[in-house]
């Protein structure tokens, strides 16, 4: 009998934990390969996780609404007929899920049956650096095309940093937010098993007790409640920082009469080619920026600070702020500009549906060009929306609403919104951005103007 521990993995999107929200099996079930375990939540989205392995479950290691950080074992799985082996060294993987990559296929990153034996880099000895568990011949590494032979790898232990001496164990993320909230670890005794310290024990020690605290007046009886900063809402705080304090944000604002598009709106609902097809603003809107993007190029680029660079796409993944329970997410249309106005419609329609639901691939949560906020919907007439980091520019689509309107000369009523686009200023210069705004603009007033781009 082997009894094997799944660590939970990174899912592709480069997170460092995420949170157990349930369990789909309990401990005496037997699963199969593939079959769903356990629901997590990243700081991306809500996905399910497959089982790499077929057995039966001992023991659940973690309990749901606990935060832990990728690498930690979360279920232990006994195996019949199977020989006890050592756990394996993390592989490097590019493949993403789905995919083959090196001989084997990326159920998730790092795991999955394998369908080819896979080498492992020699490992260092702690005392004098020196290569063990492997010779390369020939004197070439993996990149210089020698093969090694490797000796059966040590069984594996958590990930824990130990310095001998007075300090307890404690991981490397445990270690920076120690040292980030300028708590001294040797002052602490771990709660952790073995006597790990965990981040609960460095944030008590960094939180004054009530006998130093400063004593606050509060009415009795306050009606407050405190909910940690996690998930979602942890995730876009630091993007819109990182985003705000990075990119010279420059916003401009264009109050259009979208009349006409309404009106092609009603005539497009008793189309046959657009039945079963729920038509709405945002998807003009979209449209319109797709189109818009071919003539001003520099609002769908990406300033590479790091190579010295401006990088120019030539296709739309276009970002859709979508309100969720969980907060703020930013799904992508892929490829948006090589579809039609009802294939677009489609699109946002699924995908908007499928963000509210928490059920967002974090693949399509990744990538993306450029951004539309769609404000109207709470009945809002504009902002000034912050870019989302790795584009350059992003569009808030205010409400329409009946307003007057002079039209060859007499004041009448029409369908008016407000658009509001904020640049990078980096990449996007004052004349593109405007030329930009004013172009989808246009297309909004008048579709029509659809056919010369």
């Amino acid at each position: 009998m082997a009894l094997k521990k799944f660590p939970l993995p990174d899912v592709g999107e480069g997170l460092t934990e995420a949170e157990i929200v349930g369990w789909k099996v309990q401990a005496g079930e037997n699963v199969t390969v593939n079959q769903v375990i356990v629901e997590i939540e990243t700081a991306k989205a809500s996905v399910e996780l497959p089982c790499p392995w077929a057995g039966t479950i001992r023991e659940l290691l973690v309990e749901p609404g606990q935060t832990v950080e990728v690498g930690t074992p979360i279920i232990s799985i006994e195996m019949a007929g199977a020989e006890p082996e050592p756990e394996p060294e993390p592989q490097e993987s590019s493949g993403k899920i789905g995919e083959e990559s090196n001989g084997r296929i990326a159920t998730l990153v790092g795991y999955g049956p394998r369908t080819s034996s896979a080498k492992r880099r020699p490992r260092k000895d702690r005392v004098n650096g020196a290569a063990t568990g492997g010779a390369a011949t020939n004197g070439t590494g993996a990149n210089g095309g020698g093969t090694a032979t490797v000796a059966p790898p040590e069984p594996r232990t958590p990930q824990v940093e130990e310095v001998r001496g007075a300090v307890p164990l404690a991981k490397p993320p445990v270690r920076k937010l120690a040292k980030d909230l300028g708590v001294d670890l040797r002052s602490l005794a771990g709660s952790g098993t073995g006597g790990v310290i965990t981040r609960e024990d460095v944030r008590t020690a960094a939180t004054p007790s009530a006998s130093t605290a400063t004593p606050v007046a509060t009415p009795s009886g306050a009606r407050e409640r405190r909910v940690p900063i996690k998930g979602v809402r942890k995730a876009t705080a630091q993007a819109m920082v990182d985003s705000a304090f990075t990119a010279p944000h420059v916003t401009e604002f264009l109050t259009v009469d979208v009349t006409p598009m309404m009106e092609l709106r009603e005539q497009l609902k008793s189309d046959p080619a657009f039945r079963g097809v729920k038509i709405t603003p945002l998807a003009f809107a979209a449209k319109a920026m797709c189109l818009a993007a071919r003539r001003t190029p520099d609002v769908n680029a990406t300033w590479d600070e790091a190579a010295g660079e401006i990088v120019y796409k030539d296709y739309v993944h276009l970002g859709v702020a979508a309100a969720t329970p969980r907060g703020l997410v930013v799904p992508k249309v892929r490829d948006a500009d090589g579809m039609s106005l009802r294939e677009l419609a489609e699109a946002l329609e699924q995908l908007t549906n499928t963000a509210r639901d928490g059920k967002t691939a974090p693949a399509d949560m990744v990538g993306g060009t450029i951004t539309i906020t769609n404000v109207g919907v709470f009945g809002v007439d504009t902002g000034t929306p912050i870019i989302n980091p790795g584009e350059s520019a992003i569009l808030a689509f205010g409400a329409i609403r009946d307003m007057p309107w002079v039209v060859d000369g007499q004041v009448v009523p029409r369908k008016v919104c407000q658009l509001a686009l904020s640049f990078d200023h980096r990449v996007v210069d004052g004349q593109q951005g405007s030329q930009y705004l004013a172009d989808v603009g246009a297309l909004l007033a008048n579709p029509s103007l659809a056919f010369t781009y």
